[in-house]
């Protein structure tokens, strides 16, 4: 990877950070009363009912709602691989792009658990997770964003995020087809998922938000997507496809939750109302994927502070600038080589040195969307929803959260 490219995407994650400063706030949400926007989306708003507590067949379940296609799936036989990558700061933390981020290899052993909270990435409640499938040249990824409200009822919501993609991490990398009674999909790996953490005795209540991808050889992709984390596909210089995040109301988004049966009986003496949001209710899509693809999936601490096209801009400067993507007479091409781009190095390099074009993509969006959560001048989507939605709140610019990045890189066989 060139000198040039490395100074490409860590300039964008060295900049001066300004404290933000806010208006304080007190939208509330219809249901609860509570206002949203002076804390973290409540869990209040999405109660599960108590049968989330049954038990389950451990297999991988076939659901049926809520599903459509946005590209027409390839019946190439050609084969496809995949670098992948992961960025991600906490929001109470400075990002540092050498030290926050993470190469996938497809021959990592992946453990059922982590139960040492040290272990965990310092992704504060956003978490991820990156996996092949079974002994298949497939691979699973995801993003989970903790419901943060969950810490005014003296809960960690971090425990629930990354226990749930520890879950999907395993399952997907145990997965064996002969002993499953369906396919591996992305619907299903999120249910088996959220049954080991509703299972697991040391996470008694959470929440958080999922987007869930498996990209196949054949160069096919299925993402099922719960509530305001999602996705964007990239292809030459334009925004190919892209998730609709789903919402309850303003600023409260479908979430998986383990709700203990003293809130729930809280919420109905009180008045609450309690929603169910499960796996089912997940928007599943599929997808054909190109040779020069590259693939965005994020928590909305990105969402809320870069639109798509300032994503765009930023994956296009990069691969532009590394020959990944090139200008011709016909207009933007996939450069050659794009195989070795994507290869992570020897590991015999720095820290400094990040090892594959996938985490500068990574780091490059994550370092964005980091300066411009405490712009305190430059208003992003989220601000600009708050003003359209409740003209007389005085929010400007970005939204401080946790970030959480995957990128993905498509490369075909032969060229």
């Amino acid at each position: 990877m060139t000198t040039s490219l490395s100074s490409v995407a860590i300039a964008a994650c060295r900049r001066s950070i300004p404290t933000p400063i806010h208006s304080t706030v007190g939208i509330a949400s219809a249901a609860t009363g509570v206002p949203l926007l002076t804390r973290p989306r409540y869990p209040i708003t999405s109660f599960c009912s108590s049968k989330s507590y049954q038990q389950h067949p451990r297999s991988f379940q076939q659901t049926s709602s809520r599903t459509f296609s946005t590209s027409r799936i390839s019946q190439s036989t050609s084969k496809f691989s995949y670098g992948i990558s992961a960025s991600f700061t906490a929001k109470d933390r400075r990002y540092n792009p050498e030290r926050n981020v993470f190469n996938f290899n497809p021959y990592n052993h992946i453990r059922a658990r982590r139960r040492d909270k040290r272990t965990r990435p310092d992704s504060g409640q956003d978490a991820f997770f990156i996996s092949r499938v079974g002994e298949s040249p497939d691979v699973a990824f995801g993003i989970a964003d903790g419901v943060g409200g969950w810490v005014d009822s003296g809960v960690d919501p971090a425990d629930f995020a990354h226990g749930f993609c520890d879950y999907m991490a395993h399952a997907a990398y145990t997965y064996k087809p002969e002993e499953s009674k369906t396919p591996i999909n992305a619907r299903n790996l999120m249910q088996r998922g959220y049954e080991d953490i509703c299972h697991d005795d040391t996470v008694r209540a959470g929440g958080s938000t999922a987007c869930v991808g498996i990209v196949k050889e054949s160069g096919n992709m299925e993402v099922a997507n719960l509530g305001d984390s999602g996705f964007v596909q990239l292809r030459l210089n334009a925004v190919h496809s892209y998730s609709e995040p789903q919402t309850h109301a303003f600023n409260t988004p479908y979430q998986l939750s383990i709700v203990p049966k003293k809130i729930l009986a809280q919420a109905a003496t009180f008045g609450g109302t309690q929603l169910c949001d499960f796996p089912k209710d997940a928007n599943v899509s599929q997808h054909s994927l190109r040779h020069g693809d590259v693939l965005v999936f994020a928590s909305d601490g990105v969402w809320d502070n870069l639109s798509r096209q300032d994503i765009l801009k930023i994956v296009s400067k990069i691969m532009l600038g590394a020959s990944a993507w090139v200008h011709t007479e016909k207009g933007i091409d996939v450069g050659s080589g794009l195989q070795s781009f994507i290869m992570a190095d020897d590991g015999k390099s720095g820290a400094e040195e990040i090892p594959s074009l996938q985490s500068f993509l990574a780091v490059g969006i994550t370092g964005e969307a980091k300066a411009a959560s405490v712009n305190t001048k430059l208003d992003g989507p989220f601000a600009r929803e708050v003003q359209r939605e409740f003209p007389h709140e005085n929010w400007r610019g970005g939204k401080v959260d946790d970030i959480c990045v995957v990128v993905t890189v498509v490369c075909e066989e032969g060229k």
